[in-house]
This record gives structure tokens, C-alpha cells and sequence, in this order.
């Protein structure tokens, strides 16, 4: 069974907190999306990305009549469908809110999202918002960032450490959105006992590097505590931005 738990913060530089977080224990389905656009655009938008992924998450449960407005990839298991269709109709729907709306023209959201069936999560990313695991003393980052900043590494073949003064290291690649198309992968995990996931916005992975994140959840291993430290750390460390964390753990019942 999962054990899970978020904590969300608008830091200290800015007025409004334009992430989203979402933990739905009845469809396993977790997500994180951190918003931009002008005037509150970027909080309407996470807002509505995460909306439309829990409707149609929950429309798919169990009806075998659903409409796929983007066809079945017979490729994919049934939660990698369920999970970038529901991507996908996020994306239609910040951008045609952004198209019907001039006050809202431009903005996009970053998302990561997961379905939790048991041990089994598959999970998928659009943006920089992150998904990393935590186990045995290691932590991995499970999804790419779409920013310039990992093209030009896979370009140069260079450490990421290389671009950390480039003047496009902010720039992302893709948003749910943007445009009226997005591409979007999933991926699958299988969970093992005492394993953790934390998902989070750029205001945690941008302001702490990730030999303190494992060291926060190596020395809280209440994680309700460990959600409030690493937010807490983050925010004093920088705050220049909003900070959200959501936290699952695994325990083999």
C-alpha cells in the first residue's frame, strides 16, 4: 500500500502559488503541475491540467464504452493509455482556455503525474516538474526534464553542472498547453518495499541540490516530517519560487 502526503508553499518572493497538487487515493492517481502565464494565468492553468487529468482518470475506470480522442496504442498496457490520453486532453484544455481568454493567452503548466496500482506505477512528465526515487540510500530522477539545458547536453555530451549559467537554462521545451498537440511517454515501475517517490516543481529541485533532498529523507523517515523539511529547506534556501512536494511511499502488505 501507498503512504502519501503533500505539502505546497508560495515561497517568499511571490504573491500567489501557481502549483497544483493532487492525491487521489480512490483512482491511485497523483500529480504536480507548476503553472506560468501572466495575472494568475499559471495558477488557472495547473488548476485546470490537473482537473482534466483526475475527469478523465476517473471516466476510464471502469467504463469500456469511453471515447479515445487520440486512438489506443496497442503497444502501451491500458494505464500508460489511460495516463497520456488523460495528458493529452489536460494539454487541449489549458490551450483552448488560453485561446478563449486573452487575459489567459500564452499560459501553460509543467505536469508530472503517476497511476498507483500497488507496486505497479506508471508515470509520465511534460516540462521540468520531477519524479525521482528514493531507496537504499540512493536517489534516482525517474523523468527528463524538457528544457534546453538537457538537449544541449545530449548534444555536447557535457555534465549538466557545464550549463548552469546559460542564459536558456530556464527554457523549457514543451508545457502542457503551448500548443494544441503535445507529445507525452509513459513509463513503467515496479515499487519495492520502503521504496519512496517524491514528486516536485522546479521551487524544490531548483533550490536544493539532490544529496540534500536524500539526505532529508534519509533522516526523517516520518514522512509527513520529511515533506514539511524538505519544503521548509527549500524555501529558505531560495523561495524565489513556488515549492511543492508530494510524497508516496511503498510498504508490502
Amino acid at each position: 500500500m501507498l503512504t502519501v502526503c503533500s505539502r505546497t508553499h508560495p515561497g517568499r518572493v511571490r504573491a500567489t502559488n501557481e502549483d497544483s497538487v493532487l492525491w487521489d487515493a480512490e483512482l491511485g492517481l497523483l500529480a504536480v503541475a507548476d503553472g506560468m502565464g501572466g495575472h494568475k494565468a499559471g495558477e488557472v492553468a495547473s488548476r485546470l491540467a490537473v482537473e482534466a487529468l483526475q475527469d478523465f482518470i476517473r471516466r476510464s475506470a471502469h467504463a469500456e464504452d469511453i471515447t479515445w480522442p487520440f486512438g489506443i496504442d496497442r503497444s502501451l498496457s491500458l494505464a500508460a493509455n489511460r495516463l497520456t490520453t488523460a495528458m493529452k486532453i489536460a494539454n487541449r484544455r489549458v490551450y483552448r482556455a488560453s485561446e478563449e481568454n486573452s487575459g489567459y493567452a500564452g499560459m501553460g503548466t509543467t505536469v508530472v503525474a503517476a497511476l498507483a496500482d500497488g507496486s505497479h506505477v506508471t508515470f509520465a512528465s511534460v516540462g521540468d516538474s520531477r519524479l525521482y526515487s528514493a531507496y537504499d540510500g540512493h536517489l534516482q530522477q525517474l523523468t527528463r526534464d524538457d528544457s534546453w539545458v538537457v538537449m544541449l547536453q545530449r548534444e555536447s555530451g557535457l555534465d549538466r553542472h557545464a550549463f548552469e549559467k546559460h542564459p536558456m537554462r530556464h527554457v523549457l521545451t514543451s508545457v502542457v498547453g503551448a500548443r494544441p498537440e503535445m507529445e507525452v511517454k509513459a513509463e513503467e515501475l515496479a515499487l519495492v518495499d520502503a521504496q519512496t517517490i517524491l514528486f516536485c516543481t522546479d521551487g524544490l529541485h531548483g533550490a536544493l541540490a539532490d544529496d540534500v533532498i536524500l539526505s532529508i529523507l534519509r533522516s526523517e523517515p516520518d514522512l509527513e516530517r520529511a515533506a514539511d523539511r524538505l519544503v521548509q529547506t527549500a524555501v529558505a534556501s531560495d523561495g524565489s519560487d513556488n515549492v511543492t512536494v508530494l510524497l508516496a511511499r511503498y510498504r508490502d502488505s
